[in-house]
């Protein structure tokens, strides 16, 4: 079993009981608006019990990591990773809005960072980011992921075509050489 924890977090495995919360946050229009459109419950239930699977490297789902505050154990938020190749994987993220804007994601993000560089052993990490989501571009800057591109109507969301940003980083980037 993944745990990874920080000085204010513990992110562990999605289990069974967290079914209401991963509902919760996949229903909130505030925080899906820059993720995706509106889903059905069953639409829900069924990307939840993929992200029930057991993770191991090369696994083809996302590791997801729900993330709780370690002293009240109160639900904040997703977080993880699903490998695209041998060696990089793409990351995201998901908070409600309640947990916004206390560095959680920050915070989170640099736990899963440090797992995937060292027990993955990945070389690159990516994220793809919904052109205006601000909010989740500069938590990944934060972490040193750099703007590589930027998808013109890549994405169908509210609508419209929207643009990707496209983030990267890089292990040396991450774990410097003295």
């Amino acid at each position: 079993m993944i745990i990874l924890t920080t000085p204010r977090l513990r992110c562990e495995m999605l289990k069974e009981a967290d079914w209401p919360f991963f509902l919760s946050l996949y229903q909130d229009r505030v925080v899906m608006r820059k993720v995706m459109d509106a889903l059905s419950e069953a639409e829900i239930r069924e990307a939840f019990d993929v992200r029930l699977t057991p993770w191991s490297p090369g696994a083809e789902h996302w590791l997801c990591l729900i993330v709780r505050d370690a002293g009240t154990h109160e639900p904040l938020g997703l977080t993880g990773f699903i490998q695209r190749e041998r060696t990089m994987a793409e990351i995201g993220f998901l908070f409600a809005p309640g947990a916004q804007g206390k560095g959680y994601a920050t915070e989170s993000l640099r736990a899963v960072c440090d797992y995937a560089f060292s027990e993955g052993d990945f070389r690159r990490l990516t994220a793809t980011v919904t052109a205006g989501n601000w909010a989740s571009r500069r938590v990944l800057e934060k972490m040193g992921f750099v703007l590589e591109g930027e998808l013109r109507e890549s994405y169908w969301l509210s609508g419209e075509w929207h643009n990707d940003w496209l983030m990267g980083l890089l292990r040396r980037e991450y774990f410097p050489s003295p």
